[in-house]
């Protein structure tokens, strides 16, 4: 009897470490599976790290964050022969589709990127476009009307509107972006006279846009040329929020839309995590979030925006897939710089 008991004890600790022993190896197999992710990106990290924390929650992928500007287009070039990231978070198509041109992202066949208009996604599926960022011009309702304000593009370079308006200087990446796609509909001579045409008229040129909203805002110009969510952003103030939008052309070519995106770095240590991501980013309510945070427009029209902003559908845009501002996205700032419109503020 006492060998049957203790044969019976043998069989059910040898159970209970296998079970063991079992749990362990599914758990440090959840652990592996789970790893991690290195995402580069030049957007602020208050409108990125919400994404990333909620996706780390959810799949247990450990994500690393290194923020900086559009020079992590340079630092991924750098590190093409030894990749250190696996996403690129960016403010602009054009840089995007640069790294794509020069070999550094890798294709991506997901069909979750069909939710997007192939006119805001790579050919391969590289980089996709999340929102929107569309270039309006603000104005300040107390100094001029809506029938006032320039509707076209063209007019601002019009001398009586000289020192009445903002706008940045030529090295901010928007304006680089919007050059480049203003070469391809316009050509290089007349984008140049233009930009040197507005360099001149310009009541400021300023670093960047925040400061173009809140001189609008407080009456200091009539109006300034920005991306549409620094309107929306004005319109949340406490103060000097009593601002209105042009969205321009119209009539003719459509607004610029550029677009926030994220990009799949080739050769990433954790290529199978980062396309997991791209997939959780196009989920709508990621995509709302995106939008919400930054006060963007959601590139899927069927995802709700902020309520003062226009659905990507209810304007008319330039009639041009984003991928082609790839080739002169490089040596725009070259045009600029002979236009005389300052790259940079001294």
């Amino acid at each position: 009897m006492k060998k049957a008991k203790g044969l019976i004890l043998f069989l059910v600790m040898s159970m209970l470490l296998l079970i063991a022993v079992g749990c362990g190896e599914q758990l440090q197999g959840k652990t592996k599976e789970a790893g991690e992710l290195v995402v580069y990106s030049a957007r602020k990290e208050k409108f990125v790290k919400p994404l990333l924390d909620a996706f780390e929650a959810e799949t247990g992928i450990k994500v690393k964050l290194l923020t900086g500007d559009e020079a992590s287009v340079n630092k991924i070039l750098e590190e093409m022969n030894n990749p250190q990231a696996d996403i690129f978070f960016s403010n602009d198509t054009g840089a995007m589709e640069y790294l794509r041109l020069q070999g550094a992202l890798a294709p991506n066949d997901s069909k979750a990127l069909e939710v997007i208009d192939a006119k805001f996604r790579a050919d391969d599926g590289s980089w996709v476009g999340l929102s929107a960022r569309s270039r309006v011009l603000m104005y300040n309702k107390d100094l001029i009307t809506e029938e006032e304000m320039p509707k076209r593009l063209e007019e601002i370079a019009d001398p009586k509107w000289k020192g009445q308006f903002a706008i940045t200087r030529g090295g901010n990446g928007s304006m680089v972006a919007h050059v480049a796609a203003l070469r391809a509909v316009w050509g290089d001579e007349k984008t140049k006279k233009w930009l040197s045409d507005i360099a001149e008229n310009a009541g400021a040129i300023t670093k960047g846009h925040t400061d173009i909203r809140k001189a609008v805002g407080a009456g200091e110009f009539k109006f300034g040329l920005v991306n549409n969510y620094y309107y929306h952003q004005q319109l949340y103030e406490d103060k000097d929020n009593n601002v209105g939008v042009i969205y321009p052309d119209q009539d003719g070519m459509g607004v610029f839309v550029n677009a926030a995106g994220v990009a799949l770095i080739k050769g990433g240590p954790n290529m199978d995590n980062a396309k997991k991501f791209i997939d959780f980013l196009l989920q709508p309510e990621q995509m709302k979030v995106f939008a919400y945070n930054s006060k963007e427009v959601p590139l899927h029209p069927d995802v709700e925006a902020i309520p003062e902003a226009k659905k990507i559908n209810e304007y008319k845009i330039m009639d041009m897939p984003l991928k082609e501002i790839g080739p002169v996205w490089n040596d725009a700032k070259q045009l600029i710089e002979e236009s005389g419109l300052a790259l940079e503020i001294k």
